[in-house]
């Protein structure tokens, strides 16, 4: 888990210098960037019990892609307002916050 979170937080940081140059080569939120998505389901998958059966780590990332998609509660705020590598990682960030939070809830009810 800490290997994990460690990946996350350096691949965000290299990502995020990184979507600002590729937005100058091919606009805004570039579709050819995919490590947004990965550290968003990446923030989900924190949430997977420790028992790991491969049926919660698919619920993490059906969660994530709903939300990813849906953008509830501040992630289209930031889609349409925090532009560059900045915007780009921190709506699916949180899209992978809220997906954790719910697999989080329904763990606990399971």
């Amino acid at each position: 888990m800490i290997i994990t979170m460690v990946l996350t937080v350096i691949s965000t940081l290299i990502a995020i210098p990184a979507i600002d140059k590729a937005e100058s080569e091919w606009g805004p939120d570039p579709k050819q960037v995919v490590v947004d998505e990965m550290v968003g389901t990446w923030m989900a998958l924190f949430a997977v019990p420790v028992t790991r059966e491969w049926y919660w780590a698919l619920a993490a990332l059906l969660l994530f892609r709903v939300f990813d998609i849906w953008k509830p509660l501040g992630c289209r705020w930031i889609d349409q307002n925090i532009h560059g590598g900045w915007g780009v990682m921190l709506d699916d960030i949180l899209a992978g916050i809220y997906a954790a939070a719910v697999l989080t809830v329904i763990t606990i009810c399971a």
